[in-house]
């Protein structure tokens, strides 16, 4: 799932799950060293995986929660990055949302959504340098 690439829905078919068979072996993307993927199943075998599923079996409650914000818009300075083959931009309905004034009606001081081209949903991962130098750039105007 970490390296996920296709810009298209999710689609996950039994027993191939991410077009992989669920015996294939798992290639590694360039920014997860064997070590931190090691650390984290290390930490999952202790833990379980419960509380990183919680999020999901947690979705309904979690909207619930913010019905009294519904149609509430974020009026803070708003700089928005994601990759063009993250599974939410690929969504059926996201990019006229975002492109089309959807997403600037909800966020009114949106100053950019960018879209950068070759990257998937973990963009902070994939791509630190660029992404630090964007929210540097970004937060200095605020000094």
């Amino acid at each position: 799932m970490l390296s996920y690439r296709v810009p298209n829905p999710l689609y996950l078919p039994k027993g191939n799950l991410f077009g992989h068979p669920l015996d294939s072996p798992v290639n590694l993307p360039p920014w997860l060293s064997e070590k931190d993927a090691d650390y984290y199943a290390t930490q999952f075998q202790i833990t379980g995986i419960t509380g990183a599923l919680n999020y999901y079996r947690n979705f309904d409650r979690n909207w619930e929660l913010s019905a009294p914000w519904w149609k509430s818009q974020i009026k803070v300075p708003v700089k928005f990055a994601m990759g063009d083959l993250d599974l939410v931009y690929t969504m059926p309905g996201m990019k006229d949302y975002i492109h089309n004034g959807g997403f600037k009606r909800d966020v009114p001081f949106l100053e950019e959504a960018l879209v950068i081209n070759g990257v998937s949903h973990w963009i902070h991962q994939e791509i630190p340098d660029q992404i630090n130098q964007l929210l540097f750039d970004f937060f200095s105007k605020f000094h």
